[in-house]
Parts: structure tokens; C-alpha cells; sequence
């Protein structure tokens, strides 16, 4: 059994390397060394997740646990670690406080001070060594000696890191080939960078590409199967009882089996979309359907399709999957777009989106595949201002008529070749008597310490903040600053992985600082 320590020790050198290549050397030289029982668990490990989600333990239980005592040598290995936060994570009912806090007594008593560190970040989700999902991938290739693109889209289909890892040191790349999307098995869907504008897009993709109008509703994937329709958001979860208008649509669809990309919003009475958060509403977890459905009637809209009748599509050409989508879908659920490579035509499509009502525009390469969970440049989402959306990294409590409630926010973005949130800057503008409210608890559930009037919490709440432009700062370590942020809504449809990081970031300053770049 491999101990717990060596694990901790190449965090700590993956933390300590600064560049990209140290860190997948750093991990694929342990991964190697594992058993392959173990390099499941250790992979969650190092990409700072733990197998069994969250177990409800607590900052400060945690914390009280590691003051009483911890030991002077490593003992503990990898899987008695995980074992125990299996026992944690199924104790539940009368009396499982107490038994849980001793367990965990019990297993921090066995742990050194480092190990002790090393599994409250891992509890809290507050491991921040560089390790993602991208760094690992690289380093589960280079371990099995496999071509990276090949674990990459295994990892796009696969449930998790550590499947993907055990298969390919284990199986190699014949097995890896066999990973792909299945139906009802929904995949962590493409996201998109920023170009500041149709000129600067046309320039990234080099010509003719997709516009498509960007609509501010609530990204879902359909799936189907004859009549048995079942449809999912972003983050993976299962919607399908709160759309029955939708559900009952795909099941009209000529084609027998279906995966589709799409949107789905809500308009007013006038045929404008409203605000996100009406939208929002038919996706409550308290809702009486019938009555929602009703007043708040709901529209999907499709514009991708990767899977049809028993194939799998999404590694094609984006040009092959719309020809797919026009004949799965009827040309009233799809979304407008347009191909072209001519500047005027895309910026009078852009502006009809606006005119519309829309965010604006996403422009597409029409030879890329779908790449599940990727935020690739082959994907460009243009809007009429700048936002983006970061990460609440810390809150201020406030003064006066905001006395008692989490006020000014501090914004961050994750740095990739880090893994580190890099703040940007501060902002209490834009937030309503009912946001502070909510998030006062929400900031306070996620808590880790605080100092001088600032609670500083885990980076779980995604918000999306407009902003004028961003300037150069020697305040903040990233060198950007925000300038005039105001808060435009909680994404309450985003996990941290899928917001803006400071590569999209420093993408949108490098194009306001040229002018002359945007054509």
C-alpha cells in the first residue's frame, strides 16, 4: 500500500513548479510508481477531488480536529484514507455528528501536520497545486506513453480523471478508443473564449465560420430515445419533469435517437427574451409544473447535434453536425446563424441579435469537433460589452443601510498554469436588498477564515460582472484590474470550472489595448 505521504510530497513539488511541463513530469513520474488499484483514488487526490463529493464535514471541525493531536511519522495510506471518508460520507441519521467527528479524530490523530493540511484542502475543495483536469491529462498520457489527444477525449466521455488513468496504464489505447458518448449519459458541454468583436472572430477563425445569435437562457442537452426524452443542464443535472413543453417537441423529431446542444429560454408577451433569472425560474427545485408552464411559457432553441440514430458525431467537422441538426430539428427550434466570411454581413447579424433582444453573437470554426467540457478558441462568444464571469473569492462586510449583510465582493479568476485564483478586483455595485441576502448566507456556508471585517470563503459561486474595461495594476498579482465592475447576476448554471479564467481575461485587455487590432 502506498503511503499517504508520498502522495502529499508530490503535491507539494507540484505546487513548488512553476511551469506547466514541471508539474505533468511531477505527475506522471508518481502516477507510474502506483499500484494500479490505487492510481484511481490518487488521481481524484491530485486534481484536488474527493471520490465521494461532498461528505458535510466543516472548516472549523475540520480545523478543531487537526489542533488535537497528529503524528510524528507517516503510516497512513492512500486507501485508508479513503476507506474512512467512505465511512464518513455514508454515516448519516441520529447520533452521526458525533460519530463522524470522532472518526475523523481518529484519522487526522494517524495523519502528520503536512497530511493534516493536505486533507483539509482536499475536504474543502481548496487544493490549489496546478493539477487540473488539463495538467492531469497530460500527465496520464505521458505516464501510459499514449498520445495526449487520445486521453483527452477519453476524459471528455469518461465519469471521472480516475477511470480515465486506471484504463489507459492498464488497458492502453485500444480501451481509451472505446470511451464515448453514450445516450443519457450527458457530457460537460463546450464553452466558449471571448473576441471583442465579429472582426476580430472572423481573424481568429480565419475566414468563413457559423454565427449564431447568443441567447441568454439556460444551456441544455437533449437526449432521446423514441419516446423516452430526457433533457440536462450544464452542470449534468437532470431537468427533464420542470420542460414538459420541450420533452413533448423532441418527441415529435423524426429521428429515433438524439443528442442535441441548445438553449432554453423564456419570452414576454412582446416576443422579447427576459432577464436570465425569469428564465430561471422554471428550473426551481419547489415548482408546481403545470401552473409555471402556464404563466411562464418556455422555448428551446438547438444549434448542435452529436449523436443521431446510433452514431456518434461530436468528434466530426462542426459543418457536417449542423447539416445533421437541419435535418433532425424543425427550422423553427433552431437558432439563427449564419455562415459568412465577409466583416459586414457578420456585423449586421450581430447587431439583429442585439436588436432582438439578445447578448450577441457566437461565432463557430465549421472544422472543429465538439469538445466536451473544453473552452476552445474554435468557439467565440462576442457581446455587446464586456462581462465576464469570475469567481467570489472573499466578502467585506458593509456599513449603513448594508450593515450586518456581506457586501463588496472580491472577484477572481483561476490562472491555468497555476491553478491559483488570481484576484481583479472589488465590486458592491448591482447587488439587490434580496442578492445581498442571499448571498450573505450563501458566503458564510462556504466560509475558511477572516480578518479585519473580510470573510474569505471556498471558490464556489460564480457571478457575472460587466465592467467598462480592464486597466493595468501593480495592485493585484495578475497586473489586470477590473474598472467600473457592477454585478449582473449569480450563474447559478455554472460550476467554478466552466467561468472565465485570466487567459480570457488578458485576451479582452490585449484587444481594448490595441484599438487597431480589431480591423
Amino acid at each position: 500500500m502506498t503511503l499517504l505521504a508520498i502522495l502529499v510530497a508530490t503535491s507539494q513539488r507540484v505546487i513548488a513548479s512553476a511551469a506547466r511541463l514541471g508539474k505533468v513530469r511531477e505527475l506522471a513520474t508518481y502516477l507510474r510508481s502506483l499500484p494500479i488499484e490505487e492510481i484511481e483514488v490518487a488521481v481524484h487526490y491530485l486534481s484536488g477531488q474527493l471520490p465521494q463529493g461532498r461528505i458535510g464535514i466543516g472548516y472549523a471541525v475540520l480545523r478543531a480536529v487537526a489542533d488535537s493531536s497528529s503524528a510524528s511519522e507517516p503510516s497512513l495510506s492512500i486507501a485508508e484514507v479513503d476507506r474512512a471518508l467512505d465511512a464518513l460520507a455514508a454515516d448519516r441519521g441520529a447520533g452521526s455528528a458525533v460519530r463522524r467527528a470522532n472518526a475523523l479524530r481518529a484519522l487526522f490523530a494517524r495523519a502528520t501536520v503536512a497530511e493534516q493540511r493536505f486533507l483539509i484542502d482536499l475536504v474543502m475543495g481548496e487544493l490549489r497545486q496546478g493539477a487540473l483536469a488539463g495538467v492531469m491529462v497530460e500527465a496520464i498520457a505521458a505516464a501510459a506513453d499514449l498520445p495526449a489527444p487520445l486521453v483527452r477525449r477519453a476524459a471528455m466521455y469518461a465519469a471521472n480523471l480516475g477511470t480515465v488513468a486506471r484504463v489507459a496504464m492498464q488497458e492502453g489505447a485500444a480501451a481509451l478508443g472505446k470511451f464515448g458518448l453514450q445516450l443519457f449519459s450527458p457530457v460537460t458541454p463546450m464553452l466558449a473564449q471571448t473576441a471583442a468583436d465579429v472582426a476580430e472572430a472572423l481573424r481568429e477563425l480565419h475566414g468563413e465560420c457559423a454565427f449564431e445569435w447568443k441567447m441568454d437562457g439556460v444551456r441544455i442537452q437533449l437526449h432521446k430515445r423514441a419516446d423516452d426524452v430526457r433533457i440536462y443542464t450544464r452542470s449534468l443535472n437532470e431537468v427533464t419533469s420542470a420542460l414538459p413543453e420541450i420533452s413533448d417537441l423532441a418527441r415529435t423529431f423524426l429521428a429515433r435517437e438524439l443528442v442535441l446542444d441548445g438553449e432554453a429560454i423564456a419570452f414576454n408577451r412582446s416576443g422579447r427574451p427576459h432577464p436570465f433569472q425569469v428564465t430561471m425560474r422554471r428550473f426551481g427545485r419547489k415548482l408546481d409544473v403545470d401552473q409555471a408552464r402556464r404563466d411562464l411559457p418556455i422555448s428551446a432553441f438547438f444549434f448542435d447535434c452529436l449523436y443521431i440514430d446510433g452514431r456518434s458525431i461530436a468528434d466530426h467537422a462542426a459543418r457536417e453536425r449542423f447539416r445533421e441538426l437541419v435535418e433532425a430539428v424543425p427550422a423553427s427550434l433552431l437558432i439563427p446563424r449564419i455562415v459568412t466570411a465577409a466583416q459586414p454581413a457578420a456585423q449586421a447579424f450581430y447587431e439583429a441579435a442585439l436588436a432582438a433582444g439578445h447578448e450577441g453573437v457566437m461565432a463557430k470554426s465549421l472544422d472543429a469537433p465538439y469538445e466536451a467540457g473544453n473552452r476552445d478558441a474554435h468557439w467565440l462568444k462576442i457581446k455587446r460589452a464586456h462581462s465576464l464571469d469570475l469567481v467570489v473569492l472573499a466578502a467585506e462586510w458593509g456599513h449603513g443601510r448594508r450593515a450586518g449583510k456581506l457586501s463588496n465582493l472580491h472577484l477572481g479568476a483561476l490562472e491555468p498554469a497555476s491553478g491559483d485564483y488570481v484576484m481583479l478586483g472589488k465590486t458592491f455595485k448591482g447587488l439587490t436588498d434580496v442578492m445581498l441576502e442571499w448571498q450573505t448566507k450563501a458566503l458564510l456556508e462556504r466560509e475558511t477564515h477572516r480578518d479585519h471585517g473580510t470573510v474569505y470563503v471556498r471558490p464556489e459561486l460564480v457571478v457575472e460582472v460587466a465592467i467598462s474595461d480592464l486597466q493595468a495594476s501593480t495592485r493585484y498579482p495578475g497586473g489586470l484590474a477590473l474598472r467600473l465592475a457592477r454585478v449582473k447576476r449569480y450563474r447559478d448554471d455554472k460550476q467554478v470550472e466552466a467561468a472565465d479564467t485570466m487567459e480570457t481575461v488578458r485576451r479582452i485587455y490585449a484587444a481594448q489595448a490595441d484599438p487597431a487590432s480589431k480591423g
